[in-house]
């Protein structure tokens, strides 16, 4: 359905909420806040009007100025959504008429989570509230509907009618924030929505000290992981009661240790749902009930999944204890904290650092002890006879109802600690989180995750992810530190039984086996129709082929010449996995002496047997040499004794966590690459990671794990991650495939990056949007924006666009000083850039000019502005061209050529498109000088200092113009003009006030207003 006017989009919103829910009371139309605290003071009468609460006496302004103060104090939406979801409210009654209560604290009832569509709850919808002005200088504003639960506004939404781009809706809910509105009763919203007909978005409050991140501005989808984006099905689904109700009370999570209010994605909601609700039908006396599993990709927030499946269940009282149990001790104390941040004031999350510790917490009836955070090893010892376990304390614990939430359960259950753990609570029920479960594929120990936990309750696969730009895609290379005919020629021979070509080809058996294998036999085996393995060429290739100088030198020439433009400078670090322990300290040693430069070091587990047979000196001696050049480094005094603390170090140094959260600053402290053997392959997070070398083969969940850890969300520096794969890279390609089909819940699309050809193809088909776009408006050099707001949206959506495959394309090989590429062999194909770097930079001149805004009155179109963008460097727009246009011209000035002349003039007229506008009538003014002869021009100075010349003047000049016409001080005038004000912005810590304040009282002139004076600025 089509809106062309938004007044009749909120009508048919308004009418859906009423089918949903909200149709009880009448809409509440253009009121102020006064009137919704009038509202909000009625129905909290209401339901607290009894003898031990109101006693029927009604609540005055001063106790509601009581409330108000209280919300004013908390101010954020993270502590906010703890004082709406504490249920009560405590005053000190000042109404005599109380005479029960008067001057005494009572407590009063403002919202329940639990009581939903049901009891004192009450639902309703508010059209067009007006916000005051957050500032003097600005203007009142006029929001479009605010749903209020109790009286209490905690979802707003903002709507476009159809052809307008859901983000202006996003943008103008941004830009109310900025000026303040959302104070007062209004900062008790908890979730945004932006909608339009055909897209809505919703996203918790980020608050007045918080930043608005398109990132976590989420679409909602369906249990199947489809994007729900007809208006219509939206609020059906999100908006309408119970789920709104539930939107407030179970699925927002204030998160202390960020300090700000989150919401669960749609495939959390999902999940815990479906966790919560399978604990809530257990049969607790059938000895055969199984959980069930989540399948949830890498990097989707399990953690935060698993805690709200927990607190779920703790708060029906369906179970008497869940225990989310750790593959890793230590993880245990990082799960810890997540959890405490997520619980906040309302959940008790308790430690178990001892085992004693551990059972006196599952034996406990205390409430407080319902959540309990442990490790599978810690667990797993707690079994008749052993630690003195008396047989009392195990009856004891097994008397109660256990939900075990086991995290990342594709490592940690096909081991004997899960068995001995299921043994001693036979009755319990377990639930698995991974985000790649075993399947019949690649099963273990003849179980797959279904088998050990129970159904599949809810998938979000690495595609699902991808799609969602909840995680990266990936960019694998197949890198051939030996040639393919080199390595078939060595097999063909080997198997033909001969030393060399003339001797296969000599004898006709010979010859029959040789050519099967140089020109049939594929490079890596697969499984026929039958399902029976045929072999590849690589199957024949011994591991001591990648043991040799001449593979690991090339492994490392191409890390080294890929290093600085797949790291772009060192800003992103890299993991390097090798094959065996003895690999990794030999590549370590390499890479030492042939990449000095390179900040590297190396783990492995030192008590690990399965060291690839190396001589135990070999490794302890690696060892101690890896902490003792780690120590040299980053002046730190660690020894073999304490390796568990180096591992802890070096992770939190490569993922910029505490005590290294600021240390992109410093680049002497970081860790450019970590060389691994398995360590840190799973279960490993840092965004600052971009890159995997691989030097190993992997298959199925390992390649996924692995992958994984280059894919966390960065921003435009880091389009994907980059995966460089050298042992068996054909092998390994078919690996990969079969590890994709197997994890993308048979949805592969996205999951690889467009390769460079393509990325060109695609920056040429957007320039080519671009070029018709200022064609259209007659401006084919692109001197100018056009005047058409639709036309600069358009524009700017374009350029966004290009922008990002421009990255992409550079970590993948793209200059700008090569602007045609040649792909493939036989044939080769040639692909040649469409844009020069002039027009690059001229068009990123353009976009840096959106800024401004534009229109007369009524909103301006809020483009699709990307920060990352507007703070590339163009103070040295192609200045060696402009100066070497400028030498030409002034050259052929003097030798009277006027053909010559106009030519030279036109070139120099195109360079100054890459210009801003004021820069450009500035470079005018200059040319129109140097033709009357009024400018001496000395050949030892550019263009650009000229250029720098005429705009101080003119800034000067535009300053004494201004102090002349207000009176004002000239400094305070400088400082004003310098911070690039806008009408946001004006006032910002006085200055327009400190500067109308200086105005002389005997100047003829009026104090400015702000609109006055930004016109005079600009």
């Amino acid at each position: 359905m089509t809106f062309t006017k938004e007044s009749e989009f909120e009508a048919a919103v308004i009418h859906e909420l009423r089918q949903r829910g909200w149709g009880d009371a009448d809409v509440i139309k253009h009121p102020t806040e006064a009137d919704l605290l009038a509202n909000w003071k009625q129905i909290l009468f209401e339901n607290n009007r009894g003898i031990d609460r109101l006693n029927e006496v009604p609540l005055t302004d001063g106790e509601m100025q009581q409330i108000m103060e209280q919300i004013n104090l908390l101010r954020t939406p993270l502590k906010l959504n703890g004082f709406i979801n504490g249920k009560t409210v405590a005053i000190t009654r000042d109404n005599p008429a109380d005479t029960l209560h008067f001057g005494k604290e009572i407590s009063l009832k403002i919202y329940d989570r639990h009581e939903i569509a049901a009891g004192q709850s009450r639902y309703q919808i508010v059209q067009q509230p007006h916000y005051a002005r957050g500032d003097s200088l600005l203007n009142d504003r006029r929001g479009d509907l605010l749903l209020l639960i109790n009286g209490m506004p905690v979802i707003h939404i903002e709507l476009k009618k159809s052809g307008v781009a859901v983000s202006q809706a996003y943008n103008q809910i941004k830009k109310y924030s900025s000026e303040g509105i959302f104070s007062g009763l209004f900062s008790l919203v908890q979730i945004f929505v932006a909608m339009e007909p055909a897209e809505a978005l919703y996203f918790a409050n980020p608050g007045p000290d918080g930043k608005f991140n398109k990132d976590y501005a989420f679409h909602w989808a369906d249990f199947n992981n489809e994007p729900i984006n007809d208006w219509k099905s939206f609020t059906s689904s999100l908006l309408s009661i119970p789920m709104a109700h539930q939107l407030i009370g179970f699925y927002t999570v204030a998160d202390e240790s960020d300090g700000v209010l989150k919401v669960m994605r749609s495939y959390q909601y999902y999940a815990a749902h479906a966790i919560s609700d399978k604990v809530a039908k257990t049969d607790w006396k059938n000895p055969n009930r199984l959980g069930g599993y989540i399948w949830h990709t890498t990097g989707s927030g399990k953690t935060m999944t698993s805690f709200k499946s927990a607190q779920l269940i703790a708060n029906s009282k369906d179970a008497d204890k869940v225990v989310f149990l750790l593959d890793r001790i230590e993880l245990g104390t990082q799960t810890l904290d997540n959890y405490r941040n997520f619980a906040g004031d309302g959940n008790s999350v308790q430690a178990t650092e001892y085992t004693g510790v551990l059972v006196k917490k599952l034996k406990s009836t205390d409430p407080a002890d319902t959540l309990i955070v442990s490790s599978i090893q810690k667990m797993s010892r707690l079994k008749d006879e052993e630690d003195g376990l008396k047989a009392h304390d195990l009856d004891t614990m097994r008397a109660k109802r256990i939900v075990f939430i086991v995290d990342e359960c594709h490592r940690s259950t096909f081991g004997y600690m899960l068995i001995d753990i299921k043994e001693s609570f036979s009755g319990a029920v377990f639930f698995g989180f991974s985000g790649t479960p075993i399947h019949k594929e690649n099963v273990r120990k003849d179980n797959t995750t279904s088998d050990v936990f129970g159904d599949e309750l809810h998938r979000y696969s690495i595609a699902d992810g991808i799609r969602d730009k909840n995680v990266l895609g990936f960019d694998p290379y197949q890198v051939l530190t030996y040639r393919d005919r080199d390595v078939r020629l060595a097999v063909a021979l080997k198997k033909a039984k001969a030393s060399t070509v003339a001797d296969a080809l000599a004898d006709a058996a010979k010859k029959k086996v040789f050519n099967r294998y140089m020109n049939e036999v594929p490079m890596a085996g697969h499984r026929d129709s039958s399902g029976v393995y045929q072999t590849g060429i690589e199957d024949y290739l011994p591991n001591t082929q990648y043991n040799r100088a001449e593979h690991q030198n090339a492994v490392i020439e191409d890390i080294a010449t890929n290093w600085d433009v797949l790291s772009q400078g060192s800003k992103f670090h890299a993991i390097f996995a090798t094959s065996s322990i003895p690999e990794a300290i030999i590549y370590y040693r390499l890479m030492k002496a042939t990449c000095p430069a390179l900040k590297i070091t190396a783990l492995f587990d030192p008590n690990n047997d399965d060291d690839g047979g190396a001589d135990p000196a070999f490794k302890t001696n690696g060892l101690v040499e890896i902490i003792k050049d780690y120590n040299t480094a980053y002046g730190q005094k660690f020894d073999l004794g304490s390796h568990a603390n180096f591992k802890k170090d070096l992770a939190a140094r490569l993922a910029h966590k505490v005590p290294y959260t600021r240390i992109e600053a410093e680049p002497s402290m970081r860790l450019d690459l970590l060389i691994v053997v398995n360590q840190m392959l799973t279960g490993f997070d840092s965004k600052w990671v971009n890159t995997l070398y691989l030097d190993k083969l992997l298959e199925f969940e390992n390649i996924i794990q692995a992958f994984s850890r280059t894919n966390r969300l960065f921003g435009p520096d880091k389009p994907f991650g980059t995966i460089r794969y050298y042992r068996k890279p054909h092998t390994m390609k078919r690996n990969i495939e079969a590890a994709i089909k197997l994890y993308s819940g048979d949805k592969p699309i996205g999951l690889f990056a467009d390769r460079l050809p393509m990325n060109l193809e695609r920056m040429n088909a957007s320039f080519a949007e671009i070029t018709a776009i200022f064609n259209a408006a007659s401006i084919p050099d692109f001197s100018k924006l056009p005047d058409d707001l639709t036309a600069r949206a358009a524009f700017a959506k374009q350029f966004n666009q290009f922008s990002a495959i421009l990255e992409a394309a550079k970590i993948q090989g793209f200059k700008w000083e090569k602007l045609v590429y040649e792909f493939g062999e036989n044939p080769k194909t040639q692909v040649t850039l469409g844009i020069s770097h002039h027009q690059y930079l001229t068009l990123l001149q353009r976009y840096k000019e959106l800024g401004g805004g534009g229109g007369s009155g009524g909103e301006s179109i809020p483009f699709e502005i990307d920060s990352h963008i507007t703070e590339i460097d163009t103070g040295k727009i192609d200045t060696d061209y402009m100066n070497s246009r400028f030498e030409k011209y002034l050259k052929i000035l003097q030798s009277g050529d006027e053909q010559a002349k106009e030519a030279t003039l036109a070139e120099l007229h195109r360079s100054f498109t890459s210009l801003s506008q004021d820069e450009q009538k500035i470079a005018e003014i200059f040319l129109h000088d140097i033709q009357r002869g009024d400018v001496q021009i000395d050949t030892n100075r550019t263009f650009r200092d000229y250029l720098a010349d005429y705009q101080d003047k003119a800034k000067n000049q535009k300053i004494a113009d201004l102090v002349d016409i207000l009176g004002v001080d000239k400094s305070k005038l400088i400082v004003l003009m310098s911070t690039h004000v806008t009408e946001v912005s004006l006032n910002e810590y006085g200055r327009f006030d400190d500067l109308n304040a200086t105005i002389d009282s005997k100047h003829p002139t009026l104090p400015p207003t702000q609109s006055y004076l930004l016109m005079l600025l600009a």
